[in-house]
């Protein structure tokens, strides 16, 4: 029988291993009954309770490299995982049932929802292609949001106060606001709204708790695992529509109505919701992928960044780059910044400095340069051709991004240098996320009175 101090060690010790979540649950307590039996046996040689704990931590090694050997010795359990349940236990329990009924009823409302408008008129056509933009996020991330409302208890009272007025608002401006057929307020409302509501429905997932800066970070955790389950969930289920297809037009059953009336828009839709549920439910599944992705494509994304430099001033004048190019240059921009994000939250803290961290610094910088390019292309755009919507939207959205970049490679360096710990780097992008949102909420409220709705 341990006494009382290692049991307090071992407390925090297992606390440490659950925040870190670089392995499941289950190896935790795997973990710790090994932990136990070392320092049990080291007891039995004669160490007190403290000095057994300190040293059965030291045999234990590196976190990482423990997690590195279970990934070896089970990696059978990664696609067992998967499924929807984990075992009889867990398909008796009476909350996973009910959170699995609530969680499929969001879906398919959400799904149904994009199928109401039809039902007064408004069927999909050239004609009301404009609408269906504007108001899909509120076709399903209301629905989000109810599920974490739902997950995180939060009182009938304070989903409403949370919740209600920023999607309503989004509701009014998508559908009050005259916009012009196909103009450039329409699109750029279609493009920002679901970004600002897509942080919206994250004040219900940290529970209204905005100035925690830790739970910011999970919501930036749960967003970057969220993006990689509905990419899995896209890939599979076009595989299966294109193989149903393609079985029922052997047997002469023609599906080209049904699949993009029906099967693309509500499963698209009701995917959102399973795929938050998913990392909710099986987080310890996709943090053995994500943060492999992270350092996969982060070494990719550097190599475009700068062959990039090197192409665009080479092409020549920078004002009179394509417009193409600038917008897909804004995307990868967008990207680094993902890519930024996640490593940061996948990261262990209290690690020193290492490769990678001096990898991403360079990613930082050299997304640094090409948007100081795109600024100057951009700035040089306006001076002759004047502003527009989009050239100011995209204006923005650079000096947000470069105001973000800037200070990340500042911290970034402080880091590397052993002059600032990890934590400011991290806060520095809780604290920062909320501009994004600022940022959308502006564009989506103000761009179209601004530009009187062309």
């Amino acid at each position: 029988m341990l006494h009382s101090e290692p049991e307090t060690q071992i407390g925090h010790w297992r606390g440490y291993v659950q925040r870190h979540r670089a392995i499941s649950a289950g190896d935790a307590e795997e973990l710790e009954d090994h932990l136990r039996e070392q320092i049990a046996d080291l007891e039995q040689a004669g160490l007190s309770g403290g000095e057994a704990f300190l040293v059965a931590v030291r045999r234990m090694g590196d976190l990482d490299q423990v997690s590195r050997e279970f990934a070896r010795e089970h990696s059978e359990r990664l696609w067992k995982q998967l499924v929807l349940t984990s075992g009889p236990d867990e398909q008796t329990d009476a909350h996973a049932r009910r959170e699995l009924a609530i969680v499929l009823g969001l879906a398919v409302a959400s799904a149904l929802a994009i199928k109401v408008p039809p039902l007064v008129g408004l069927g999909w056509t050239d004609d009301s292609a404009g609408f269906y933009a504007r108001n899909l996020s509120l076709f399903v991330l209301p629905f989000l949001a109810a599920f974490f409302a739902w997950k995180r208890q939060l009182s009938w009272s304070d989903s409403l106060r949370l919740l209600v007025p920023p999607f309503a608002l989004g509701a009014v401006v998508a559908n009050a606001y005259p916009f012009t057929e196909n103009g450039a307020t329409e699109v750029l409302t279609a493009i920002h709204l679901p970004i600002a509501l897509w942080l919206a429905a994250g004040l219900a997932y940290v529970s209204g708790d905005v100035g925690s800066h830790r739970r910011r970070m999970d919501f930036i955790r749960f967003t970057g695992e969220w993006v990689v389950y509905y990419a899995l969930l896209a890939l599979g289920g076009g595989v299966l529509v294109g193989l149903t297809t393609a079985g029922f037009a052997t047997l002469e059953v023609n599906l080209s109505t049904v699949v993009p009336e029906w099967v693309l828009p509500c499963g698209a839709l009701g995917a959102v919701i399973i795929a938050g549920w998913l990392v909710e439910a099986k987080q310890s599944v996709v943090e053995n992928i994500a943060p492999v992705l992270t350092r996969v494509f982060t070494p990719l994304t550097t190599l475009m960044l700068l062959a990039l430099l090197v192409a665009i001033p080479a092409a020549g004048g920078l004002v009179e780059v394509d417009r193409t190019l600038l917008i897909l240059v804004d995307l990868i921009l967008v990207l680094v910044l993902g890519l930024l994000l996640y490593a940061l939250s996948a990261r262990d803290p209290h690690a020193p400095p290492d490769t990678f961290d001096r990898l991403q610094l360079l990613l930082v910088v050299s997304a640094l340069a090409v948007d100081a390019l795109m600024l100057y292309a951009m700035f040089g755009r306006v001076a002759e051709f004047g502003v527009s919507p989009n050239k100011a939207a995209a204006l923005g959205l650079n000096l947000v991004l470069l105001v973000n970049l800037a200070w990340a490679a500042r911290l970034s360096i402080g880091f590397l240098r052993r002059r600032l710990p990890f934590t400011r780097l991290e806060r520095w992008q809780t604290t920062y996320l909320p501009v994004y949102g600022i940022w959308a909420a502006v564009v989506v409220l103000t761009f179209p009175l601004a530009f009187g709705f062309a």
